[in-house]
């Protein structure tokens, strides 16, 4: 079962949690039309980018992405210009989304699958197929993280990222579902939750949390 560490939220004007991602600093969580910076130290949220955000986020050490509709953007966090854009390739039936080895992973909900993309073209380099509804997609230590929603149900999985078998698997507590993830590079994980509004923190197996 999954450990829920801590809940940040409900936030002023944000109705549902998609896609988050970590910059080191801060949590950024996309709400539909805006993309907000929380500070997971003191639980406040910080900015907030006027950009669309539907589903997944990511960031690449420089810039964020962030998939509307049926693309993926580029942008500058400090600006919120959008830089660049690519196609998404579920064409709007895409989930997650992660930053890893210089390329984008995406996940494709309803089709239960995680595409590697190249970040300048959008061309699908590899897919890994998982045999559950695909949320938030995340690596960390080379590991390969996914969140599933399903039948009213979450998971976190962690998968062989080559076959797309089940390593290991934390069942979220009834009633709570993940839509975006992402780790914290350390002990945890940081899970958007839909409609839910909130952002949760989960701990993350096998590291012992820090002071």
């Amino acid at each position: 079962m999954a450990d829920i560490i801590r809940e940040y939220g409900p936030f002023p004007g944000v109705d549902e949690v998609a896609g988050v991602t970590y910059d080191g600093e801060h949590v950024w969580f996309a709400s539909g039309d805006r993309l907000n910076a929380l500070d997971p130290k003191s639980g406040k949220m910080v900015r907030s980018l006027d950009v669309a955000a539907h589903a997944g986020t990511a960031f690449d050490g420089r810039h964020l992405f962030q998939i509307a509709e049926s693309r993926i953007q580029k942008i500058d966090p400090e600006t919120g210009r959008v830089l660049a854009t690519i196609p998404a390739p579920g064409g709007g039936g895409d989930s997650g989304l992660a930053w890893a080895e210089g390329t984008l992973w995406v996940g494709q909900y309803r089709e239960c699958k995680i595409h590697q993309l190249d970040p300048e073209t959008g061309k699908v380099l590899r897919t890994i197929e998982s045999n559950r509804h695909v949320t938030g997609v995340s690596w960390v230590d080379g590991e390969l993280w996914h969140a599933t929603w399903e039948a009213d149900e979450s998971e976190l999985r962690r998968i062989d990222p080559q076959s797309g078998k089940v390593l290991e698997s934390l069942e979220m507590p009834a009633g709570t579902f993940v839509s975006g993830l992402e780790s914290d590079g350390g002990d945890q994980f940081f899970c958007g939750s839909g409609k839910s509004g909130l952002v949760r923190a989960v701990r993350r197996p096998g590291r012992k949390r820090r002071g």
